[in-house]
């Protein structure tokens, strides 16, 4: 029978959140990276310090160049998420330097992400601007979300507060999905289909383009996976079946813009996405739910004069989950989700640098059989922030206030400074504050929840250096993140006098003739510093190497992920082992238009648990053909 707080399905999941490497691994990441200071003149790097020429939006809110952030920010383009064999978005964000994830077995199970050691409820998520999870749980909601449709993922590693408000301590992760270009050809097509293990089948199809002062987007797809057991005899509570828990979903992402003429444009945009998600829930059960995700926005956004742009958005994101069939002691099944976001943005050019500005309306609405107390706030918020450059000088302050119809007034703070010493080394340092309101779950779950709550509040120093010469770089970040009134969830949730995470973080990604090489070393302290204890799914230590080479038609690929070990409880009883897994992937240019890849995760069928007495997938196959014509 379930326990009625902890189990796999995501909707079952919002009731109770949960709240060092190989020395062979280690040895090879440090000597790549020291192969790759040696051969600085002829290494480029990638994931550590984006181009110079690319500009990045999340970490400032407006687009910045990412030389000249003050965050520590990677970017995931379209090409990186086709090369991955990662079949999940947890899975795509687990090879970033700084990032952990769990999951309640494969695909469409419940997943956190941790970034920076961060509980999975410190970390905003963001579908082309607007906010998406669950304020039950009081998380993003990761599994639902189709990978196909993603254009390109921004990361920000740090606090995130003051320029989006509650949640923001570990940081920002925002998706972009895939959308008409002014400027594009008139009409460009795009298919795939992918056959894997599991019986795994995947088919994509959609186009994008321009006409005129119009831009579109369209794209569709469908996925089965037949997936694997995703409990084990260990999980807890007699959840265990041995049959397989599939996972179905279809996607539709859409956008449309219009200019109206050489300042203005308006547009809006839709992601809708629908799964049928199975899981353990004890024996001969065969329990199942429905999950939806909606994401949809219009704007406005023009110049008022030559300095000053303005943007007007309504923006609603949806999170639904509801028991379809479900083992009968387990009667709450439906958990739903409906956040309203109003936004009025000011971008204004001065000669000491961007000045952004703006007012903020976010509505948070709570359907539930769960007889919640309460199922309705609002927070009104005002923000301001400047951003700019001068010689070698960079600069970046943030303040906003949240008026929380629960909790009252908050107010946040960032600054940060950078200054390129040389052409080739620039160090920056930054501080900034950050707050967590509690989740419905938190507060008000029946028989678990504490009204007597108060919301979480986080400072953070970030000090680093980069070395960089013709585009080639390796970074070093120290950070040190003090959360006071953390929240614990072990019986019932409380706060606590406050939890630490310090760490750093080192990258290296370089690039010779046709071969690429990237790696990472992260080592951080998470704990609880009341009882002493490593907070719960967190490695104190992970390392990831990887190497890419292309040659004429062929391009190949390789990584692996090693993660240290864990404990799955904040009593640091329920020990989850280290792991390493090994990817694999190569691609051939069939013609202009059409490329054929295979794909191999786990390739070392490694039998790891990110959450205690949940399966992860061993060694899978895939094989995709794409279609997308070339002018």
């Amino acid at each position: 029978m379930t326990n009625p707080c902890v189990s796999s399905t995501r909707a079952e999941a919002r009731v109770l959140p949960r709240a060092c490497p190989a020395p062979s691994l280690l040895s090879l990441s440090i000597a790549a990276m020291l192969g790759g200071l040696a051969c600085a003149p002829t290494l480029a790097l990638a994931q550590a310090s984006p181009a110079l020429a690319e500009t990045v939006v999340t970490a400032t809110r407006t687009p910045t160049r990412a030389d000249e952030l003050l965050s520590d920010t990677v970017v995931i383009d379209r090409a990186q998420i086709e090369q991955q064999a990662s079949r999940t978005l947890p899975e795509i964000l687990a090879r970033v330097a700084g990032v952990q994830i769990s999951a309640n077995g494969g695909a469409g199970k419940a997943s956190s992400v941790f970034i920076r050691g961060a509980e999975a409820r410190h970390t905003i998520l963001l579908i082309d601007g607007v906010r998406y999870g669950s304020a039950t749980l009081g998380t993003p909601v990761w599994e639902n979300i189709p990978v196909d449709m993603i254009e390109r993922i921004e990361v920000v590693k740090g606090p995130a507060s003051a320029l989006y408000g509650s949640d923001g301590v570990g940081g920002v992760v925002q998706i972009f999905t895939r959308k008409g270009k002014a400027g594009e050809d008139a009409f460009v097509p795009r298919a795939s289909t992918t056959l894997g293990s599991e019986g795994y089948k995947q088919i994509t199809g959609g186009f994008s383009g321009a006409s005129g002062p119009f831009t579109y987007s369209l794209d569709a797809q469908r996925t089965l996976d037949k997936g694997f057991s995703s409990t084990n005899r260990k999980v807890p509570f007699g959840n265990f079946n041995p049959d397989r828990d599939p996972f179905s979903q279809s996607a539709l992402n859409a956008s449309l813009g219009f200019q109206i003429n050489p300042d203005w444009k308006i547009d809006g945009g839709l992601l809708y996405s629908e799964g049928i998600n199975h899981y353990d829930d004890g024996p001969d059960w065969d329990t199942r739910s429905r999950v939806r995700t909606q994401i949809a926005y219009i704007g406005a956004t023009g110049a008022v004069t030559s300095a000053w742009k303005t943007q007007l958005r309504y923006a609603q994101s949806r999170d639904y989950s509801r028991n379809i069939v479900a083992e009968p002691f387990n009667l709450p099944g439906l958990f739903e989700t409906t956040q309203k976001q109003y936004l009025w943005q000011n971008d204004i050019a001065t000669p000491i640098g961007t000045v952004v500005a703006g007012l903020e309306r976010t509505v948070q609405e709570v359907n539930s059989d769960t007889a919640y107390t309460v199922t309705h706030r609002d927070i009104d918020s005002a923000f301001v922030g400047l951003n700019g450059n001068a010689g070698n000088h960079s600069w970046q302050l943030n303040t906003r206030h949240d008026r929380n119809s629960q909790f009252g007034d908050n107010n946040t703070w960032f600054a940060g400074y950078g200054y390129r010493i040389s052409p080739n080394w620039r160090i920056h340092a930054s501080h900034g504050t950050s707050f967590v309101a509690p989740s419905f779950n938190q507060l008000y779950y029946p028989n678990f929840g504490n009204p007597a709550l108060q919301p979480e509040e986080g400072k953070n120093t970030d000090v680093g250096i980069t070395w960089s010469q013709d585009g080639h770089s390796v970074k070093l970040v120290r950070y040190d993140n003090e959360i006071r009134g953390f929240i614990t969830s072990t019986t019932r949730p409380e706060n606590v006098p406050r939890a630490r995470i310090e760490g750093w973080t080192l990258g290296y990604d370089g690039q010779f003739g046709p071969w690429a090489l990237r790696a990472s070393i992260d080592s951080l302290d998470p704990r609880n510093e009341l009882t002493g204890k490593q907070l719960p799914r967190r490695a104190k230590n992970q390392a990831s190497v990887g190497v890419d080479y292309a040659i004429g038609l062929w391009k190949f690929g390789a990584s692996a992920l090693h993660v240290g070990q864990r404990f799955d409880d904040s009593r640091n009883t329920m020990r989850l082992g280290s792991f390493t897994t090994v990817d694999l992937y190569g691609e051939y240019k069939v013609s202009k238009d059409w490329a054929l890849q295979g794909r191999i995760t786990n390739l070392n069928d490694a039998n790891y648990e990110t959450v205690y007495g949940y399966n992860q997938r061993g060694r899978a196959v895939y094989l995709t053909l794409r279609w997308q014509p070339k002018a």
